[in-house]
């Protein structure tokens, strides 16, 4: 499924020549031909109206499905950028907000947040059963933003509808800041098309797109563009610490593993699933981090000790954890929690089961919290903008944008840091400097108890380390669900994440 981190992956990008150039040749016969430039459309839109009931209140809306140039350095046009706009009819674009959503991948459409979570329709499931075939169904989403805030989902660069164009390759856009690059510049050209500088504004940012986020808000501003609020929904900002070390990943997965443990009933239950989680993370930033920092000196009645505990907390066997000494794999947890029910668990959300043919493996064989929705959201999207939104394309629609995974470029220069670019990126320095430099900046971090792509418990360390003055920790709010990666799957969730989000808006517009 596109959304999720380092996941995207599909083929090269048709009639994208990636051979390696040579240097010019003398000989007219070896010189390498010069790539056509892929003609610029027009902007265009398909505009319809609409109503929707919320809370009582009728709705009057329009949408509108079109596309938006970028330009290089050069002032060339260089990509085509899809987007759908939800707008409320009558309402004042001087006071009315306006909330920028968009995927993650990197590489990934915007499909999900826009046909599952605060859109005016949503797509059924059968979360957390698989879907199952057609046929699938949209509806009226009862828990839609749009009462609070004008809507615009936007497909990055070489996704969904949005293409290369001109001189525009994959290099250009398949990067940290080049794709941080290309959303300023779209959402700026949005504010300018519509007219909407004034308005309060607000990111929407789910998994890799909380990267996005991190930087673009800092970047925005830095272009005289400051926003209200960001909705980070399952982070992940610090490539770098995720990747830093042998037992970083056990101590930031625990807390996940044992809310999935209580999920599934493989653990003496004391207390609501928030206080289980509340040990949890207890236990792993004190007696956890310090028996796995101790390494091979770790002495056999304290591994014994650790080992138990840890088996209460999250349902595995003592003798599986004294095996892996004590280090825990998301991936092999996966498999080993219902090993003995013969089912595997979901990445992107653990409530989802699966059947593997191999029951011995280490690891499932594949997401069962990925291939139980696909097929709902890519075929109700296409039957929902094709006769309601009354958008054609002859282009396909890239779930995930061809080969654009595949050559991103990690590197990043954070704002305000003044050093030279990150290797991996850790955002959350762009998303402090924007908060210092605009104390009114609110950020709402969203998280999956059971989201095992990006665990809440390392966001909670990002973003507790952003080395904010007193004054502005408390702009930072968090909300937990009893969900995973795409908290909105569950209906109950995402009817309590739309009550948090409207007390956000009302704090961060100051209504």
């Amino acid at each position: 499924m596109a959304l999720a981190i380092l996941l995207a992956t599909s083929a090269t990008v048709r009639g994208q020549d990636n051979r390696p150039r040579g240097p010019e040749s003398k000989s007219q016969e070896e010189k390498p031909k010069e790539e056509a430039a892929v003609p610029v459309p027009p902007e265009t839109t398909s505009v319809t109206k609409h109503d929707l009931i919320l809370g009582g209140q009728v709705i009057h809306y329009t949408a509108t499905a079109g596309n938006l140039l970028i330009r290089d350095d050069q002032d060339r046009p260089d990509a085509s950028v899809f987007y759908v706009a939800y707008t409320q009819d009558g309402a004042d674009s001087k006071s009315r907000p306006i909330t920028f959503f968009y995927n993650g991948g990197p590489g990934a459409a915007t499909i999900w947040l826009h046909m599952g979570s605060f859109g005016p329709v949503r797509v059924l499931t059968r979360s957390p059963e698989a879907s199952g075939p057609a046929p699938y169904k949209w509806v009226p989403n009862d828990y839609s933003l749009l009462d609070k805030s004008d809507l615009v989902f936007i497909d990055a660069p070489l996704c969904g509808f949005s293409r290369a164009v001109g001189k525009g390759t994959v290099k250009d856009f398949a990067g940290t800041d080049q794709d941080i690059r290309a959303f300023r510049r779209v959402i700026e050209r949005y504010i300018t098309v519509n007219q909407r500088w004034i308005s309060p504004k607000f990111l929407f940012g789910e998994s890799y797109g909380t990267t996005r986020s991190a930087g673009l808000v800092a970047a925005l501003q830095n272009d005289g563009v400051p926003f209200n609020g960001v909705v980070l929904l399952s982070s992940i900002l610090n490539y770098g610490i995720r990747n830093a070390g042998y037992d970083t990943e056990s101590i930031s997965y625990l807390p996940s593993f044992a809310a999935i443990g209580y999920y599934h009933k493989k653990v003496k239950v004391q207390g609501s699933l928030a206080e289980w989680v509340q040990q949890a993370r207890e236990y792993a930033r004190g007696p956890y981090s310090q028996a796995l920092a101790k390494g091979d000196r770790l002495p056999q009645g304290e591994l014994e000790s650790v080992a138990n505990q840890v088996a209460a907390l999250t349902g595995l066997s003592v003798e599986y954890l004294r095996e892996t000494r004590l280090r825990i794999a998301a991936g092999r947890f996966r498999k080993e929690l219902l090993r003995d029910d013969d089912r595997t668990l979901g990445r992107y959300d653990a409530r989802f089961m699966g059947w593997d043919p191999d029951a011995a493996g280490e690891t499932p064989g594949f997401d069962p919290s990925d291939t139980g929705i696909s097929g709902a959201f890519v075929g109700a999207f296409h039957d929902y903008i094709q006769h309601e939104l009354k958008y054609m394309s002859q282009e396909p629609y890239y779930t995930s944008g061809p080969g654009v995974n595949q050559a991103w470029d990690f590197k990043h220069q954070a704002s305000g840091s003044g050093k030279s670019p990150q290797p991996a990126p850790d955002t959350a320095v762009d998303l402090a400097d924007a908060m210092r430099k605009n104390p009114g900046l609110r950020v709402f971090s969203a998280n999956g108890y059971f989201d095992l792509a990006t665990p809440f418990f390392a966001t909670e360390y990002d973003l507790s380390h952003m080395s904010l003055p007193p004054a502005l920790v408390r702009n930072v709010e968090f909300g937990y669900y009893p969900a995973g990666h795409m908290v909105y799957l569950n209906v109950d969730a995402l009817k309590e994440m739309k009550g948090d989000l409207t007390k956000f808006y009302a704090e961060a517009t100051h209504n």
